[in-house]
C-alpha cells in the first residue's frame, strides 16, 4: 500500500471531522476523544443524531457553547465546555469506563499521534501541558473495536 504524504493534499482537522460525523449512523453512542475530534458534534448531518459519550461522565452533550455562553461545570474530558442534549445524563468517571468496558459504544473517534498500516495505535502524553491520561484511547480501542 502506497500512502501519498504530499503537504498539498492534507485534510484540515475540520474536514475530518466532518468526513467523521457523516460515518456515524443515526442513535450511535460515541465517544468523542480529547482534541479534534470533539469537532464531530459540529457536524452530525440533518435529521441523523449521535448520543455523544465523554470519559468523564456525561452522556448526550452536544456542539460547544457559543462564546460567552460556557458554563464550565459542562466540559468533557478535555476540559472544554460543551452543551446538553435533552435527556443527557451525568455520572463518575467509574461509571463511564464501566460503559466503556462493558461494550456500550458504538463508535470511538480517538486523535492518534501515529497509526500503522496495520491499524496499530501510537498514542502518548506531548509536552507537560497536556492532558496526561492516555489510557482511555487504548481502553477504548480494545472495548468498541474488540
Amino acid at each position: 500500500m502506497t500512502i501519498n504524504t504530499r503537504e498539498d493534499i492534507k485534510l484540515s482537522n475540520a474536514q475530518i471531522a466532518w468526513r467523521a460525523a457523516q460515518d456515524i449512523a443515526n442513535d450511535a453512542y460515541v465517544n468523542l476523544g480529547i482534541g479534534f475530534p470533539e469537532m464531530v458534534a459540529r457536524y452530525q448531518p440533518p435529521g441523523r443524531q449521535a448520543i455523544f459519550h465523554t470519559e468523564n461522565g456525561i452522556l448526550n452533550f452536544g456542539e460547544p457553547p457559543a462564546v460567552g455562553q460556557e458554563d464550565w461545570d459542562l466540559i468533557n474530558a478535555g476540559r472544554r465546555a460543551v452543551t446538553l442534549k435533552p435527556g443527557a445524563a451525568f455520572f463518575h468517571h467509574a461509571d463511564s469506563f464501566a460503559m466503556v468496558r462493558g461494550g456500550h459504544l458504538d463508535v470511538a473517534i480517538l486523535g492518534a499521534y501515529q497509526i500503522a498500516e496495520n491499524g496499530d495505535l501510537a498514542n502518548w502524553r506531548v509536552g507537560s501541558k497536556s492532558v496526561p491520561a492516555v489510557g482511555g484511547a487504548i481502553l477504548e480501542t480494545s472495548s468498541v473495536f474488540g
